[in-house]
Parts: C-alpha cells; structure tokens; sequence
C-alpha cells in the first residue's frame, strides 16, 4: 500500500516537471494535459499527477473544463497590454533616473548579459532568453533614488511573472531586434545622453515589444477568421 507521504513526494515531484513544462512552452497555452499521457511521460501512477493537476488549478495555472479536462491557461491579453503599458513607462523613467549612477562595471555585466541573450539565438530558448532579459533591466534600474516607482517596476515584472508570460515563447523574431535595442540603450547610457533621449528609448524599447505580442494576436485572429481552402 502507498503512503500518503510517498503520494504527496510523488505529487510535488509531478507538480514541478508539469509547471517546469508550462514556464518552458513544452505544454504551450490551451494545451489539454491528460492524466494518463502526463503519468507515462512522467513515469508515475495517475493518482500523483491529479494531485498535481489540483495543486495547478489552484494556482489558476491550468483550468478545468468539463467534457474537455485540464488545460494550460494562456496570457489574458488585455492585463498583458495593460501590465506592459504600464511598465513602459515607469521602468523608462527609471532607467532614466538611474543612468547617470550605472558604474562602467555595471555596463559591462549588461553588454555580458545582452551577448548571452545573443548567443540564444540561434538555437532560441525564450524561458531563458526572459531570464537574462529581466537581469539586464534589473542592472539598469536598481540604482533608483524614489522607492515608489522602484516598487511599480517590480509590481510590473512580477505581474508579468504571474502571467508565465515570455511574449518572446509567441513572437520569437521579436528577440532579435530586441538585442539590438539593448545595445543601442547601453551605448547612450555610456555616452551620458539626457534623461529624456534614455527615458523615450527605454519606454519605446517595452512597448515594442508590447505591439509585437499584439500584432501576432491579431494576426492569429485574422488566421482564424479566415476559411480554408
């Protein structure tokens, strides 16, 4: 007979690797999870995994339908448009505020971060690409003097985190363009440009990426809209 501390070890255990697969895109969002596939891939009984599947429901991570199942819960995106708006512009103002106070040490644990998300590219990873993503900001922005809008930034990202949402999992040429964009940020960081000329690029740099996630949202409406032939 198995006991309820063996089921419970196998049921974090089942609660790491599904959610791992989650934030990794391996189970993308609407995806069904099926109890006895998800055991197998797993190699544990059901019984563990169910567990698992509760613990993710809870977590509003996956949504239960009926006649339908489990399924991954994907990016609402108006919270995503309103959570990125807003992150544009008070990490803009603060990477602006904090430009002046970023050490020539730090600029270069940024241009280090930037060639690793550079290097990704190739053989592109987005959960890690949005890791070193948020370490590079988080070098920009640390020095802030006003603790207020230093909380709104982290109130941003973690909203962002809440999401599970890497825009770069759905708009993989956006990474790219995005690079470039960290090295010409860091290049007017260097040169002592002015706070509005950081403030408009840092900005402009969020919202980017912003619109790409909402072209491909609407260019996946228009797919679906659209009849085959």
């Amino acid at each position: 007979m198995t006991s309820t501390a063996a089921v419970g070890s196998k049921a974090d255990q089942a609660y790491r690797q599904i959610l791992a697969g989650i934030n990794a895109g391996r189970y993308a969002p609407g995806a069904r999870l099926v109890l006895s596939q998800l055991a197998a891939e797993l190699d544990m009984s059901v019984v563990p995994v169910r567990e698992a599947i509760r613990r993710l429901q809870s977590d509003s991570i996956v949504a239960y339908t009926r006649n339908v199942g489990a399924t991954v819960i994907g990016i609402d995106p108006e919270v995503y448009h309103h959570t990125m708006e807003t992150l544009a512009v008070v990490e803009g103002f603060s990477t602006a505020q904090c430009a002046p106070l970023v050490t020539a040490e730090e600029l270069g644990r940024a241009r280090e971060l930037n060639e690793r998300m550079r290097a990704l590219l190739t053989d592109f990873d987005a959960q890690e690409f949005t890791t070193l993503n948020k370490e590079f900001h988080s070098v920009l922005f640390e020095h802030h003097q006003n603790p207020h809008i230093l909380d709104l930034v982290h109130r941003g990202w973690a909203r962002l985190a809440a999401l599970r949402s890497s825009t770069f999992a759905y708009v993989p040429g956006r990474a790219k363009t995005s690079v470039a964009e960290h090295d010409h940020l860091l290049d007017l960081i260097a040169a002592g440009a002015d706070f509005a000329t950081v403030e408009e690029t840092a900005r402009r740099h969020r919202l980017n990426t912003l619109n790409a996630y909402l072209d491909h949202v609407a260019g996946t409406a228009d797919d679906a809209d659209t009849p085959s032939v």
